[in-house]
């Protein structure tokens, strides 16, 4: 009984003396498993937006697992994973609508109507796992087409809501070519009782250039249609189309500039 007892008191001992394990000690890198083997890091510059999705897709397009984040949460900008050794196809897409889009097929990533459709940058590429972590810092380019539509005059005073309907673009991108992929019905509609004068108006064209056919429309607060105009108007990929002009009491005209810019230009339309 003694020589037990004696045991029991060295393992008592020894328990009391050991580091207890936290997850600060079993997690090297603070928001990463130590188990995760593949680590997606979006750099400062990158975070305008304020969502970011990660999509980790077998290369028959399955999806095996995906991160969204939001601009507060810890970590944001960091995503990782564990998984099976062998080759991947990756996509980061950051936006600022409000709500993830539909990834489970990496050929149709799709924002719809109501989420909104916003500047919009893509990553995407493939990766091999094997025995060692892969840290993959990644460059997002802006994938949309932005038409920016200006009102100069001032609004009648029964204009309470501008609706903006547009077909010729895609609302669903293809993330293995950063181009549009369906024929959408995209639609915005803003109420103006704050005086807002401009609208930005974002697609996916199906090439690097495009051309949207643009009804733009003026109800009043018990929805009766009061002004409505067409437009056709020509964008390209990463570059902004200015309207603006008077929309009540005048006629559209189209002029065009190209300046350096965070985008890849600009054209400017005044109607």
């Amino acid at each position: 009984m003694k020589q037990i007892l004696t045991v029991l008191v060295l393992l008592l001992a020894f328990v009391s003396c050991e580091k207890p394990i936290t997850s600060d000690d079993s997690n090297e890198n603070k928001g990463v498993d130590s188990n995760d083997n593949l680590v997606v890091i979006v750099p400062n510059e990158g975070l305008s937006s304020s969502h970011l999705n990660f999509a980790v897709y077998q290369q028959d397009g399955t999806r095996v697992k995906q991160v969204n984040q939001k601009s507060d949460d810890a970590g944001f900008g960091t995503a990782s994973f564990q998984l099976d050794k062998g080759d991947y196809f990756l996509v980061v897409v950051a936006h600022s609508s409000d709500g993830n889009p539909t990834m489970a097929n990496p050929k149709k990533i799709q924002f719809t109507n109501t989420q909104g459709f916003t500047e919009t940058f893509l990553f995407s590429g493939n990766v091999t796992i094997g025995d060692e972590r892969e840290e993959k810092y990644v460059t997002l380019k802006r994938i949309v087409a932005l038409c920016r539509f200006v009102f100069q005059d001032d609004y009648p005073a029964d204009v309470a809501k501008m609706r903006f309907y547009y077909t010729g673009g895609s609302g669903t991108f293809d993330a293995t070519t950063g181009l549009g992929c369906v024929n959408s019905r995209q639609s915005l509609t803003f109420d103006v009782s704050n005086g807002q004068k401009q609208f930005d108006l974002y697609t996916f064209l199906h090439d690097t250039e495009g051309t949207i056919h643009l009804t733009v429309t003026a109800y009043s607060a018990n929805d009766n249609v009061l002004y409505e105009q067409e437009y056709d108007v020509s964008l390209v990929q990463n570059k902004i189309t200015w309207l603006t002009g008077s929309f009540f009491s005048g006629a559209i005209t189209i002029s065009t500039v190209s300046i350096q810019t965070d985008w890849g230009g600009e054209y400017r339309l005044t109607f």
